[in-house]
């Protein structure tokens, strides 16, 4: 059918998300997906019971708005314990339908037209498109491509009178880098006495490798009171296409988000959120994450290391980048396309993760995936 109608679009610029495209490509040539952060095993069996569980239970309508208090309080009494943090379950514990839904919740909530917001390059697609759907402008700050750190300095120069958030990712998608403590004390001492808020995307929080320790702004008071904090049940637990995620802010940020969170979707699945809080009840559903995900980035890095690719560190996250150009001089979504059409193993070209399409040569590997399809993949990229 073909409209009279002509729409305004509000994200002109904005097409079908790279891994939509690299999804149906994927398809097409039959491709083992090394792309998406997404596994292609099954979650514990225990949680899909609990799940069903819940459902014979008569727990299909709808749930409170802010998530059932059972589960509230699991994720209070888990932060708690893990970071020091003390959050208040009733107002300042929101489950959500999906972590992405938190990070809109909260910028849609706490951004203003005229507003800027700092975020690093490369990032998450969603966060610039959020921020301009608000009116207000995206300030982005590459990463250095040496080691992909934050340049403090830089971000010192960025923020004006008009900085009203700054949107950190620690473990970081896509580089697989992680806050370090001297990352901390520069983010605090920038923000200290002004009216910024920090949106902390932590949905890797427990993919954490080589002994290192998850940097949440849960675990500092001073950036915990200006703090977003938003995480994910689909990334820990191995159910992705659940969509169910969760938040922590103070009172006085969360009443916001609340209110845009109601109007967006009311409240998160109900069952879901029933078998969520019996899973937290046993730490290690999450607290083995860190070991069972570095057995499969070791797993990859050691397939891989006869390979052309020059692989950079992977800290924590499902992530790897590998470097090609010293052996390719294309663009690197031409040598994406490639491996598809050819090798038929699907990767993320870098550029994708910049506005501006930086190129440096790089592809970004997911081992969130079984150790057949790792090893496997691994072979066909041999073989390039």
């Amino acid at each position: 059918m073909q409209s009279a109608l002509q729409a305004r679009s509000k994200l002109p610029d904005v097409g079908t998300t790279i891994f939509t495209v690299i999804g149906q490509l994927a398809a097409q040539y039959d491709a083992l997906n090394l792309s998406q952060g997404a596994p292609n095993f099954l979650p514990d069996p225990k949680l899909i019971d609990g799940v069903a569980n819940a459902m014979r239970a008569g727990h299909n309508q709808y749930a409170p708005m802010a998530g059932t208090g059972p589960l509230r309080d699991a994720l209070a009494a888990k932060v708690e314990t893990l970071y020091g943090a003390r959050y208040d379950p009733a107002s300042e514990v929101t489950v959500l339908a999906s972590a992405s839904e938190g990070l809109y919740s909260a910028i849609s909530a706490l951004v203003h037209p005229g507003d800027e917001v700092i975020y690093f390059e490369p990032s998450f697609d969603s966060y610039a498109p959020i921020v301009r759907l608000q009116g207000a402008t995206p300030i982005a700050i590459k990463l250095s491509l040496d080691d992909f750190r934050v340049n403090w300095d830089e971000v010192s120069a960025a923020i004006t009178p008009k900085t009203r958030m700054i949107i950190v990712n620690s473990p970081h998608n896509p580089t697989a880098t992680v806050f370090s403590h001297a990352d901390i004390e520069r983010l605090s001492a920038l923000t200290r006495d002004t009216d910024i808020v920090i949106l902390s995307d932590e949905v890797y929080e427990h993919v954490v490798f080589d002994g290192a320790k998850h940097q949440s702004m849960a675990c500092y008071p001073e950036l915990a009171e200006r703090s977003v904090i938003v995480s994910s049940f689909g990334k820990s637990y191995h159910v992705t296409g659940w969509r169910v995620g969760y938040c922590f802010a103070p009172a006085e940020l969360m009443v916001e988000i609340r209110k845009v969170h109601q109007f967006m979707v009311f409240s998160a699945d109900t069952p879901m959120q029933h078998a969520f809080a019996d899973a937290l009840a046993d730490p290690s559903s999450y607290l083995d994450l860190s070991g069972f995900y570095q057995r499969k980035r070791d797993l990859l890095v050691r397939e891989l290391r006869d390979s052309r690719f020059e692989l950079l560190p992977s800290e924590g996250s499902f992530f790897l980048l590998a470097r090609f150009r010293h052996f390719s001089d294309e663009s690197d979504s031409d040598f994406v396309l490639r491996l598809i059409r050819d090798a038929q193993v699907a990767t993320i070209p870098l550029s994708a993760f910049y506005t501006d399409g930086t190129d440096s040569g790089l592809i970004r590997l997911s081992f969130s995936k079984d150790d057949d399809t790792l090893i496997e993949g691994a072979r066909r990229l041999r073989a390039i």
